[in-house]
């Protein structure tokens, strides 16, 4: 059944005139047994039994605690006292109904079994999960549109998961996590990015996952802020994989959507790259465009967390670099960082620009 919607929003952004467009809402299961449904009798015995394994030494638990609990905002627990995001009726009228959201993209994070240790339960998991999507959101809101979420270090199974959603207008991305345990562009994950171009959806890379690896290139970290900083560097570190390992000229209609991983650092990667390519482009012979140019047309990023430099001029830059049409309206619903979008984008920013992001761009890279 499909909601009400409101006649006005008395948080929507005026200068959304183009629509407005949420790609960052994260969606959480009630409880494990929400899954029961789609999972064999096995996996719900491993699910319930023994939990899911990320591929980390924090088995139980993520490895720093959060600025407040399940890192959301405090109003975005349900009025029966269950965990944020996980009433959609809830959900609909503090964020969708309020802000006047006309699409808002689902992004499920843990609990979801993505690189899970067990390859077989990760597939299962993603199976599941997609399924609990479409069933306990999709349906009873269609202004909610579902990422396909794959297990994405089994590619095989992956590019399955993919293929079969093909054509199902209700889901609109593939989504993985930036922390791969190789990075992105590696063939390893060129399954992935090959199904996902062949049928025609963007491939979403969200931060978070953890790899089994430490998330800096000198180990741990002791902070939290530390962990938040580092959504941008593996983020630069799997742009230069796609770049340099080829995935992004071997697969030239695929896309890529950055998500809460900023993007203030995006052109100085791009000048880089293109300052060290044509001394050492002996090793890359099969590349034949500028890395900046491959970056400037199939990678687009999100606003949430939006850089907010000292001076509106250093902003602008950096976005115009970018390309007005390459940036998109996130919220992060409903954690405890989230975006307002009547306060997100800056108003220096030109009205024009500003309707693009809030909802043009994403109709174009999503196909709305």
């Amino acid at each position: 059944m499909n909601v009400m919607r409101p006649q006005s929003a008395p948080g929507r952004p005026l200068a959304a005139t183009q629509g407005l467009i949420d790609v960052d809402i994260h969606p959480r299961p009630k409880s494990l047994h929400c899954y029961d449904p789609w999972l064999s009798q096995a996996m719900r015995d491993r699910l319930h039994t023994y939990g899911m394994r990320p591929r980390h030494g924090y088995v139980k638990g993520p490895p720093y605690f959060k600025a407040m609990p399940l890192a959301s905002r405090k109003d975005a627990w349900t009025p029966e006292g269950g965990v944020p995001a996980s009433d959609p009726a809830f959900m609909a009228t503090q964020h969708l109904d309020f802000h006047g959201i006309d699409v808002g993209v689902l992004n499920p994070l843990q609990p979801s079994g993505q690189g899970d240790q067990n390859n077989a339960f990760s597939a299962a998991m993603a199976y599941a999960v997609n399924e609990w999507q479409l069933h306990n959101w999709v349906a009873v809101d269609d202004r909610l549109r579902a990422s396909v979420v794959v297990p994405y270090e089994d590619p095989e199974a992956s590019a399955k998961e993919i293929r079969a959603r093909a054509g199902d207008p209700r889901f609109c991305q593939v989504l993985v996590m930036s922390r791969t345990s190789h990075p992105l562009g590696n063939p390893k994950y060129w399954p992935i990015l090959e199904a996902a171009e062949e049928v025609g959806l963007p491939i979403g890379v969200h931060a978070f996952g953890y790899s089994g690896w430490a998330m800096t290139n000198g180990g741990w970290p002791s902070f939290y802020i530390e962990e938040v900083s580092e959504h941008a560097t593996s983020c630069q570190s799997l742009v230069n994989s796609l770049v340099l390992e080829g995935a992004l000229e071997r697969f030239p209609k695929l896309r890529i959507v950055l998500i809460e991983c900023g993007f203030g650092w995006l052109p100085s990667v791009a000048w880089r790259l293109d300052r060290h390519f044509p001394s050492l482009r002996h090793e890359l012979p099969h590349l034949t465009r500028l890395p900046s140019q491959q970056i400037r047309d199939q990678i687009w990023v999100s606003t949430q967390p939006i850089e907010e430099p000292p001076r509106p001029e250093q902003l602008l830059d950096c976005m115009g670099w970018i390309g007005w049409d390459r940036i998109l309206y996130a919220s992060d619903y409903p954690h405890w960082d989230f975006d307002d979008p009547r306060t997100a984008i800056p108003t220096y920013i030109p009205e024009s620009h500003r309707a693009a992001i809030y909802g043009g761009n994403a109709r174009q890279v999503y196909g709305f």
